[in-house]
């Protein structure tokens, strides 16, 4: 049984993803994923294209580059969510002028109205990205964390678990 709040951590590259799509689809709920990318952004579409692949259920995609909070608390309870994800999120807030503390309630909100259980991609700051943007990432990551009934770490495809236990 997934918790309310899953948080899956790991770099770029690590795994973090395929865990991620594992614990959704192991819930047996419709999976619904909402992707903070464009829909024509070229870097998603291999994801996309092998989540929609997958002979087991496919895959429900919602583009959500800078309404997330608004769009998990829309979602049921006969779903499971995967947000994909956090750090583009966030930088899409900061690049269209929003107020990333605004920001942070408005995601807070929509996860406590959200009836699903929700699985968000997320990774540590950046020493290159903007010094605000990156305080804001560690913040945002801090709290979710603490929010969090399962926190995982994943690096070169091991499931590291820093809170709560693995379904």
């Amino acid at each position: 049984m997934l918790p309310g709040l899953t948080i899956v951590l790991g770099s770029i590259g690590s795994g973090k993803t395929i865990l991620a799509e594992e614990l959704v689809l192991g819930t047996g709920r419709t999976p619904v994923a909402l992707v903070t990318t464009p829909p024509d952004d070229t870097g998603i579409q291999a994801t996309l294209a092998r989540r929609q692949a997958s002979p087991h259920t496919a895959w429900h995609t919602r583009h959500e580059p800078l309404d997330i909070g608004r769009a998990l608390a829309g979602i049921s309870g006969d779903s499971a969510v995967l947000v994909d994800a956090l750090p583009l999120w966030l930088a899409n807030r900061a690049e269209a002028g929003h107020d990333l503390a605004e920001a942070e309630a408005e995601l807070m909100a929509g996860l406590a109205l959200c009836a699903a259980p929700v699985v968000m991609l997320t990774r540590a700051p950046e020493i290159c990205e903007d010094a605000t943007l990156r305080a804001a990432r560690g913040r945002l990551n801090m709290k979710l964390a603490a929010t969090a009934g399962l926190v995982v770490n994943v690096t070169a495809g091991l499931p590291q678990v820093l809170k709560g236990s693995l379904p």
